[in-house]
């Protein structure tokens, strides 16, 4: 573009139709700059002016910005740091754990109180009661169902659900699968018949303290190392093993003193 032209208007000789005029001699008003064409034909336009937001070296030490996964604090890996189970997803996911109820209502519990709802499908149902009365009688995020008796939830980004199924040995197939902001936490109180399948279409298994046999048997079904293997019997309770395709971690779930006071201390045995 030719300096002192206008956008889409060839230059002319002087004089000739459409060329600029220039500025008489002496003219009051000056010729238009080129920040005020750019204005009028909607280019450019200047904004408020604010001063920079800047940040001193001193100061970089103080700045903290939360980092990581939200969701459930299941406890502390084996370097004390806090372990977090993202249970709210917006695609489907399953998790089984071979081990306790209690540890499985700890997390209820916590799932709970970070806004989720939890449905549990149970055959024992008052094993589960004193959670229900705590909790306000299923009014505030927990509701019991008998084995195959789990309504639709309607879960959503804003409603996410947790769906318990402490079914036994021998689950029967659920009615209310994993789904969008719905997951589903199946309890086997040890390796069963029904493990291997249960495992194998899991996003995430967790296993407590288990015999020498079940350990082996489980090994082979998860391709689990031999260190791994031989450390199953020998877990204290509280402490899982979680696994989640090729990755493991310890987590040792600890309890506060008002998961105590409901629930008592950690076992492996319910």
């Amino acid at each position: 573009m030719t300096t002192g032209t206008t956008p889409g208007v060839p230059a002319t000789g002087s004089g000739a139709p459409g060329s600029p005029v220039p500025a008489a001699a002496g003219a009051s008003e000056p010729a238009p700059s080129r920040a005020a064409g750019l204005l009028r034909s909607g280019f450019g336009l200047l904004g408020p002016r604010h001063g920079r937001h800047t940040l001193s070296a001193d100061d970089l030490d103080a700045l903290a910005l939360p980092i990581g996964d939200d969701g459930v604090v299941i406890g502390v890996d084996a370097e004390g740091q806090p372990a977090v189970l993202g249970l709210n997803r917006p695609t489907p996911y399953d998790i089984v754990l071979i081990g306790s109820l209690w540890t499985v209502q700890v997390l209820a519990l916590r799932a709970a109180a970070t806004g989720a709802r939890v449905a549990v499908e149970t055959g024992r149902p008052q094993a589960w009661t004193q959670m229900v009365h705590a909790m306000g009688g299923g009014q505030n995020g927990l509701a019991v169902y008998d084995v195959g008796r789990v309504p639709p939830q309607g879960a959503s980004a804003g409603t996410p659900v947790l769906v318990v199924r402490d079914c036994g040995m021998r689950p029967p197939r659920g009615r209310v699968v994993s789904g969008r902001w719905q997951s589903v936490l199946t309890l086997l109180p040890y390796l069963s018949p029904v493990a291997p399948r249960l495992v194998r279409q899991a996003r995430l298994v967790g296993v407590q303290r288990i015999s020498p046999d079940e350990s082996a048997e489980l090994g082979r079904t998860m391709g689990l190392p031999r260190t791994e293997i031989d450390a199953l019997p020998t877990l204290p309770d509280g402490v899982t093993l979680w696994c989640a395709h090729r990755d493991r971690q310890y987590v040792m779930t600890q309890p506060t003193d008002a998961e105590i006071g409901l629930l008592g201390t950690p076992r492996r045995m319910d």
